[in-house]
């Protein structure tokens, strides 16, 4: 149950439309559905403003697309699902097109199965290895994100961090390839920092770049180290470390690779009036 559900269940109980006994029996059964490989919380939207999110990696096409079924059987109108590889988003998007749910365990069959109309766009993004279910709605934060990747190597993170961002009803401007090996790429969107609600930094190699923009914004920015870079960047730890001990105030740092854990950060920074 998204917090608009809630409203209207609560409005129909103030108009007299609604039981009470009807809308404490909605509330007892809503917190989560157990579909044996995982119980999914369809009250975290209530909770902390923002729906449950599919973490793809280690599920099968099957359990995703069961998971997905059961999140819009309970009004999630937008899904996000993170890692999940291309091979494994064309099995989903199939089984969600033909209303076909089973995996390891069959949790949906007959009545309890959606059929395809029901089932809103599928779109899968190669880049950040993403996919969203239904579009994003229009952008209700205070001000833009601005996100910015060291290099093109950085992209993916970068647009992890984006597209999280964006189906979190966040403006987002994108500035790519501005790292500090040419740093006139990055002055040159001066007027982008100094406006900027949160910018979320993503580089991988020495890891500067946050502790640039850090002395630039008079924002929150959020450090994004990669796993990009040559031996001794040790997969992105080297960066890791940089951005822990960045010299510039305001700099917070989330694990190596992790631009949905900025994306969703900065949307509740945001998100704050």
């Amino acid at each position: 149950m998204e917090r608009r559900e809630l409203d209207a269940l609560l409005q129909g109980v103030a108009a007299g439309e609604v039981s009470v006994d009807e809308a404490a029996m909605r509330l007892r059964v809503e917190p989560y559905s157990d579909l044996g490989f995982a119980k999914v919380d369809h009250h975290r939207g209530i909770r902390q403003g923002v729906s449950e999110v599919i973490y793809g990696a280690g599920k099968s096409s099957g359990q995703v697309a069961n998971i997905i079924v059961d999140m819009l059987g309970h009004g999630q109108q937008r899904i996000l699902i993170t890692r999940i590889d291309e091979a494994k988003a064309r099995e989903v998007s199939s089984l969600l097109a033909e209303s076909i749910v089973a995996g390891e365990d069959d949790a949906f069959s007959g009545d309890d199965t959606q059929s395809s109309a029901d089932i809103p766009l599928f779109t899968y993004y190669d880049a950040p290895q993403l996919a969203t279910v239904g579009t994003a709605p229009e952008p209700d934060g205070v001000g833009a994100i601005v996100i910015a990747a060291g290099g093109t190597s950085d992209v993916g993170v970068a647009e992890e961090a984006a597209l999280t961002a964006e189906m979190l009803g966040n403006e987002v401007v994108r500035l790519y390839d501005v790292g500090v090996a040419g740093l006139h790429r990055l002055l040159s969107h001066a007027d982008d920092i100094a406006t900027a609600r949160v910018i979320i930094a993503v580089a991988g190699m020495e890891g500067a770049l946050p502790s640039v923009i850090g002395g630039l914004a008079s924002c929150p920015v959020i450090a994004v180290p990669t796993s990009v870079g040559y031996g001794a960047s040790f997969d992105g730890l080297a960066a890791l470390l940089a951005m822990l001990n960045s010299c510039a105030s305001g700099v917070s740092v989330v694990n190596i690779d992790n631009g949905f854990g900025a994306g969703y950060q900065a949307s509740l920074i945001n998100h704050l009036r």
